[in-house]
């Protein structure tokens, strides 16, 4: 799957968001200075060849919605990110963000609660 650069990436969250869309009607969840309708068209038309969007036409108009959740995107994204970043090691990852001095303790607390879940889960000991 490829990666959204940032102006593909904000449609998608507004698609994911909205569901469904003309042109016009994204224009208006995006932020000001809002962004000319040709231009938003032709990011959304890009989506379309990326295989992440499809329309529906109506004579002229064309109604837009995404054609993978936004899970799926973030799922795909992360695995990726991780590889990238991490040398594909999900601990490598953790343990960065652990030591992270922008951590609370509260934080650490509650992500070493749900993995412990996860683990319980995994081992099929959901409440036993």
């Amino acid at each position: 799957m490829k990666e959204l650069t940032k102006a593909e990436e904000l449609i998608m969250h507004i698609l994911w968001k909205a569901k469904r869309g003309f042109v016009k009607d994204l224009i208006e969840f995006l932020p000001d200075p809002k962004p000319a309708y040709n231009t938003v068209s032709t990011i959304i038309r890009i989506l379309e060849k990326k295989g992440f969007v499809s329309h529906r036409a109506y004579g002229k108009s064309h109604e837009y919605y995404p054609l993978i959740t936004k899970d799926e995107y973030k799922k795909q994204f992360m695995k990726s990110f991780v590889k990238r970043y991490f040398g594909n090691s999900f601990q490598e990852m953790v343990s960065f963000f652990a030591q992270d001095d922008d951590m609370s303790l509260d934080d650490l607390e509650e992500i070493k609660e749900w993995i412990s879940e996860e683990i319980k889960r995994q081992r099929g000991e959901d409440d036993e």
